[in-house]
């Protein structure tokens, strides 16, 4: 079988839905090795090199020219005869030739309809025309939770049985062992406290970490924050200053994947307040480095964190302080619910995700 995929995030976006790429391409040319996997786009970036080194993938320059995503790449998938064409971020080419090609598009969340407020009005009307156009185009859609099908059903008025849950997992940095030596010289270059919280993601409005900011005013738990500053940062260091908290939050970006694992690791508890998420990858990277999870009890959350999570009303500073008071002077429950966790999460491992997905490819063949 030969896959094409729209590969303009694998190649640059660096979260998201870059991981979301990459990822996926990766544990199917690993698990499905017989197959070819062509990454589609005008160029390609250092982002992937290793897996762009497989025998079983290959990099596909596309026409050149304004629009050529929309326009041209479809076309161009069908002349390297692709069987199947993969948007890997709720967009499908608008152009095709007679040639006959199956198509699927993931759509990951539907968050500037639920939440306009974060959108611009010409960025929700340009991404539901596209998702619209998508999701009538494909023959398949992927969904990467319950709740997003839930969502496409609902906004994008598609049957329910056009839409396969497929979640996604995360980078094999979280599944692996780090030495003593690499976990030391992370603490010390970051300065990392000897116990604290943490919490990974965007800093914005819609992450919800004033929330927790606010929750540990007045304790002495030290709290890690990774993540890129966005306006909303501005509200968060407002309270910080007023409050004399400045010391007790590190603010960390930069961070490689590999360092960012022992981050995790090493952490006492992993908080993530979010208002909505399509799926919520950090928590699965919490789990699989055995941290305990703190999260909201809202759309797709318990979906990715499981049983054993500790669940909060995400607006309320209260509920959040008393549950990461809880568990950060529980020392063995923390650890049962660690190890249950991980139990939990080996559901999103590559190999499970990768039939599911070849599993999806070959009925629509």
């Amino acid at each position: 079988m030969k896959i094409a995929f729209d590969a303009k995030r694998f190649f640059h976006n660096t979260s998201g839905l870059g991981n979301y790429s990459r990822d996926l391409v990766r544990i199917l040319s690993e698990y499905y090795p017989d197959n070819e996997y062509l990454l589609l786009n005008k160029n390609k970036s250092e982002r992937g090199k290793d897996i762009l080194e497989r025998p079983n993938v290959t990099f596909i320059e596309t026409s050149k020219g304004n629009l050529s995503r929309q326009l041209k790449m479809g076309k161009d998938a069908q002349k390297q005869s692709a069987d199947i064409f993969h948007g890997l971020s709720g967009e499908l080419p608008l152009k095709w030739d007679q040639k006959p090609i199956k198509k699927i598009v993931t759509i990951h969340d539907l968050i500037f309809v639920r939440y306009p407020q974060y959108y611009s009005f010409f960025d929700r009307k340009i991404h539901l025309w596209k998702f619209k156009k998508a999701a009538n185009m494909a023959d398949k859609i992927i969904a990467i939770s319950e709740q997003t099908k839930k969502d496409i059903v609902q906004y994008l008025n598609v049957p329910e049985s056009k839409v396969e849950v497929i979640y996604q997992g995360c980078h094999k940095a979280f599944k692996e062992h780090q030495s003593v030596e690499f976990i030391q010289s992370v603490k010390d270059k970051f300065k990392l406290p000897e116990r604290f919280i943490l919490n990974v993601g965007t800093i914005e409005d819609r992450k919800n970490l004033l929330s927790v900011v606010k929750a540990i005013s007045g304790t002495e738990i030290p709290m890690v924050v990774v993540g890129r500053k966005t306006k909303y940062y501005q509200k968060i260091e407002k309270f910080l200053k007023k409050n004399k908290m400045e010391k007790q939050i590190i603010f960390l970006e930069r961070v490689s994947m590999d360092e960012l694992a022992v981050i995790y690791k090493v952490a006492d508890i992993f908080v993530y307040p979010s208002f909505f998420e399509g799926f919520g990858i950090p928590i699965i990277e919490a789990l699989f480095s055995k941290t305990v999870v703190v999260t909201s009890n809202t759309s797709c959350l318990p979906e990715a964190g499981g049983k054993d999570s500790v669940y909060i009303d995400p607006k309320n500073d209260l509920d959040i302080r008393a549950k990461i008071k809880f568990l950060w002077d529980n020392e063995s429950e923390r650890k049962r619910r660690e190890e249950k966790g991980f139990e939990f999460v080996q559901k999103f491992n590559d190999e499970p995700i990768a039939n599911e997905l070849m599993n999806l490819y070959q009925k629509i063949i």
